[in-house]
């Protein structure tokens, strides 16, 4: 589908390339639940059961078929919804199956990597993973890969656990120069700690031993798993239990038994600098995102962030966009990481929470004042928080049909899918950078978080998701690439209108009206010669009220819903607004 379409003209005879980030508007998809493109790779090239292949598309846990020539395939579908950058779930060679006995899962998610350098099999090749970027490319679409730096699949085993698991150990309790506590043997002599002045190849070169907390090894079957080759010796790793998620052992600790690299080490710095370097010469990527960016000390990412910018610079992509996974939901935490860790932006965890609450009319409308209000605390303050990739569900928690049929059990499908398709005009058309979890525009929903939100776009034959419903009523069994339903043209008109219109995606934003009860909420995108007023009404009663607008602003045009063509006074206009509805209108200053 994707043959002699020829590279779509930007403004200007701009091209991809000049977009900034904060133009996108992502689509996050998890390769093995979008398309099955190619049926021969359903296995990852391995025979056997499904502990083997990882293939079984009746789990809602292991490999379903979906794979990269599945997406090329589909690329007009993407696009046809107004994306303009694909953000593709992590794409490498993972560890085929791993868990206890009885409750084994498969990698299909991408998040257990044992081979850094190469694509998972199960998706394709990285000649395909070419011609999936290159097609994207010719359409002016980019594409960012999902990548992790925090921990690889777990491999690396600990002597002496308890039959519970490996408890985290700390560094007070089991220092680096002592083997198994305190009162244990000396090792790794003249080694200073791992504290940021002490992060030298001089000093680390002393840190010999890996047992200080446990003694790690290496399954003799795995011992050559992973690439490159120097992740699989145990020197570069915590080997300090698994994580609390609190305090020291969530930098520290492995989470869920993934195997924590020791990211203080300059060797592990400079090897993921080259690992994530290289994929961005050979595919010419446009972006990251960083997978468990918390996890990670901070003096790493102010070393890998700036190298990957440069490299891609280098390549000649000058707006390559890297953004961190911090679910935090204070804005002041995920604040910290564009101040402290040098990230450019992180995912707005604090949006998904406080729009979700707002459209399901838990809170009035001020929560979302009171979260803008804080965009001067990120690193360049509101002019770096146009780039912040904002969202309504995902992967993890779950999707945004769901959370509102979960807060409106008794309500009518009309009225869920008015709420899930206000949540997404907030998405689009208050600052940041939307992101669209891919099948939510076909109203899927699913009942929960993680696996539960990991539904087929493609026909599935998991009997739990074919048993749920779409959010209009029906079946969610067969496939969802209709392209005329009631959610994807309305986003897709959604997606055009920001992209449309340069106000919507680049200008300051100025919070004009917010209550404490569910109703108005408006805010304005200004530049030097336009006002775009965007009016939201999350009550269930029309609303008709006067909102602040900047004097110059005397005619209007409308851009949704109706507009009135002047202002009422200066500096005053009208707005009618129905029940769960939206309008944009459009005044170009001192007219």
């Amino acid at each position: 589908m994707t043959a002699g379409f020829a590279q779509t003209a930007q403004p200007g005879g701009a091209t991809y390339l000049d977009r900034s980030p904060q133009d996108e508007v992502i689509y996050f998809v998890l390769p093995d639940r979008f398309a099955n493109g190619d049926p021969t790779n359903d296995r990852g090239g391995l025979s056997g059961d499904r502990l083997t292949t990882g293939f079984d598309p009746t789990d809602k846990g292991f490999y379903h078929g979906g794979d990269l020539a599945g997406l090329t395939a589909r690329l007009d579908y993407i696009q046809g919804l107004g994306a303009t950058t694909i953000w593709l779930g992590p794409i490498f060679r993972n560890k085929v199956v791993q868990g206890p006995s009885g409750r084994e899962s498969a990698g299909y998610h991408g998040y257990w990597i044992t081979d850094f350098t190469d694509v998972d099999p199960h998706f394709g090749t990285r000649a395909q993973l070419k011609a999936l970027v290159d097609a994207a490319h010719a359409r002016s679409l980019k594409v960012y890969l999902d990548i992790v730096v925090n921990h690889t699949a777990d491999v690396i085993q600990y002597r002496a656990c308890a039959a519970t698991g490996c408890d985290y150990r700390s560094k007070a309790d089991y220092p680096f120069v002592r083997r198994g506590g305190v009162a244990g043997a000396v090792i790794n002599d003249g080694f200073l700690g791992d504290q940021a002045e002490r992060q030298t190849a001089e000093n680390f070169a002393r840190l010999t031993r890996p047992d200080f907390a446990y003694s790690p090894y290496v399954p003799e079957n795995e011992a050559t798993i992973k690439k490159p080759a120097w992740l699989n010796d145990p020197i570069w790793y915590h080997n300090r239990g698994n994580s609390r998620f609190t305090g020291e052992s969530s930098t520290y600790g492995d989470f869920s038994g993934l195997d924590d690299l020791a990211t203080e080490n300059p060797r592990v710095l400079q090897g993921f600098i080259d690992i994530y370097g290289q994929w961005i010469d050979d595919f010419g990527i446009d972006g990251y995102r960083i997978d468990t960016a918390r996890h990670v000390n901070p003096e790493f990412w102010r070393a890998f962030v700036p190298a990957m910018l440069a490299r891609a610079k280098a390549r000649g992509i000058p707006n390559f966009h890297i953004f961190g996974e911090v679910a935090e939901t204070e804005p002041g935490m995920l604040a910290r990481f564009t101040r402290v860790d040098g990230y450019p932006a992180v995912l707005d965890f604090a949006f998904q929470g406080a729009v979700t609450d707002v459209v399901n009319g838990k809170t009035g409308t001020d929560a979302l004042g009171r979260l803008f209000a804080q965009d001067a605390l990120y690193e360049g303050g509101e002019a770096a928080a146009l780039q912040l990739p904002t969202f309504l569900g995902n992967h993890d928690m779950g999707r945004i049909g769901h959370f509102v049929r979960l807060a409106h059990p008794e309500a009518s499908d009309e009225e869920v899918t008015r709420r899930v398709l206000l949540a997404h005009a907030l998405l689009m058309f208050t600052r940041g950078v939307p992101v669209l979890y891919y099948g939510d525009e076909q109203g899927l929903a699913g009942e929960g978080g993680d696996k539960d939100s990991r539904q087929d776009l493609f026909a599935t034959k998991v009997p739990a998701y074919a048993a749920t419903q779409l959010l209009d009523g029906r079946s969610a069994a067969g496939d969802h690439f209709a392209t005329d339903g009631a959610l994807y043209q309305a986003i897709s008109a959604m997606a055009r209108l920001r992209t449309a219109e340069p106000a919507l995606r680049r200008a300051r934003q100025v919070v004009r009206t917010a209550s404490d009860k569910p109703g108005l909420f408006a805010v304005s995108r200004m530049t030097q010669d336009r006002e775009v007023l965007v009016a939201f009404n999350t009550g269930l009663t029309p609303i008709t009220a006067q909102i602040e607008v900047d004097e110059t602003s005397r005619t209007w045009r409308s851009a949704h819903g109706s507009c009135a063509a002047a202002a009422t006074a200066p500096g005053s206009y009208r707005v009618e607004i129905d029940p769960l509805d939206y309008m944009i209108c459009v005044s170009e200053v001192g007219q």
